[in-house]
């Protein structure tokens, strides 16, 4: 099989003849890993290349500053992004976390939503995202799509998390407009990457928590859930054979029917500290694939890198010869997680199928 053959065929449960990588790092365990392999080379199969995606005029920070946020100072370093969302550096003790603000956390009108700035999206790059895919195949290898942060995050990035459950608990007019606004946004991505012949999209909003589901099931299946599904099937429309990735953190359990219904292929990350793997794959595993399942709080920053491989093997021997575990990190590793571990879990990807 080629990479992207390979990759379709985990996902879509039809067996596989190895396991590719996927990790991210911060930036100070980044320096530390690329110091180890520059004396100690190995290969690294990463499970997929990612298409550049559609263009954006966006509005400068100072636009938002002098407008939204004219009665805060922030620290040296604080960054307004596209969206007109301020991060904050934290102190030295936070790393790369930021503290963020909120542009419409005082906004009480839905006219005040639809005179925002909103970035402004178009297919220009579509030809050039082609073009892009294209090489990846020519390369064997398959070509993704981002789009986490989908509808949910974005919406309360701007709004303030607080907000916005707020307007959706009281049936507020503003939670509908700015929703729709936001999908608007996504389903124009979404769009863009099935014709530009993406073999996967990613999406996702966290609506887990540590030990419990964001926001109720119901408020779930009444606010977000037609959303996700009117992106999924936007891009299925253009193409139906486009896999669909989900992420949410935390534990969302009793939400995969759900997600199910919305249409997801493979839910990200299963975090072992709070979502059992086997008993999931039990459930769900005849219509759902999985993304992570090697825990980011637990094994990876405090096993040992014996505990790494077993537990890599662990998870592909429930998962079963047909796939549908695509076993990696839950989310980024942070500065604890030794360099060691990373290595044993790339050595072990690849001396599973053996």
């Amino acid at each position: 099989m080629t990479d992207r053959e390979n990759f379709i065929s985990i996902a879509k449960r039809k067996g596989y003849e190895r396991m590719p990588v996927s990790f991210s790092m911060c930036p100070s365990l980044s320096q530390k890993y690329n110091e180890y392999i520059k004396e100690n080379p190995i290969d690294v199969p990463w499970d997929v290349d990612y298409i550049p995606g559609i263009s954006a005029k966006w509005t400068d920070g100072n636009v938002f500053r002098d407008k939204y946020y004219k009665d805060k100072s922030f620290k040296e370093g604080t960054s307004i992004n596209g969206w007109g969302v301020a991060h904050e550096p934290g102190s030295k003790y936070a790393y790369h976390m930021t503290y963020m603000h909120h542009p419409m956390d005082k906004f009480d009108s839905v006219e005040q939503i639809l005179e925002y700035p909103f970035p402004v999206f178009d297919k220009s790059m579509l030809p050039e995202m082609k073009a892009q895919t294209e090489r990846i195949h020519a390369n064997g290898r398959p070509a993704m799509g981002a789009m986490q942060t989908t509808v949910w995050e974005r919406s309360w990035y701007m709004r303030g998390m607080e907000n916005l459950m707020c307007d959706m608990l009281s049936e507020d007019e503003m939670a509908t407009v700015l929703l729709d606004k936001v999908t608007d946004i996504a389903v124009m991505q979404a769009e863009a990457y099935a014709e530009a012949g993406a073999d996967a999209i990613f999406l996702g909003d966290d609506i887990g928590m540590q030990h419990t589901i964001m926001m109720s099931i119901g408020l779930y299946e009444e606010w977000l859930m037609p959303r996700h599904k009117r992106v999924i099937d936007a891009a299925r429309a253009i193409n139906p054979d486009i896999v669909v990735f989900y992420h949410s953190c935390g534990r969302v359990t009793e939400l995969i029917p759900s997600l199910i219904k919305a249409g997801i292929d493979v839910l990200n990350p299963v975090q072992p500290e709070t979502m059992d793997f086997r008993d999931l794959h039990e459930k769900y595993g005849d219509r759902l694939s999985f993304h992570g399942t090697l825990g980011t709080q637990s094994v990876m920053p405090f096993g040992t890198p014996d505990d790494v491989r077993r537990t890599v093997f662990e998870n592909l021997d429930i998962a079963g010869e047909k796939g549908g575990l695509f076993v990696c990190p839950t989310h980024l590793l942070e500065p604890e997680v030794p360099v060691e571990n990373v290595i044993a879990y790339i050595k072990a990807c690849a001396d599973y199928m053996k």
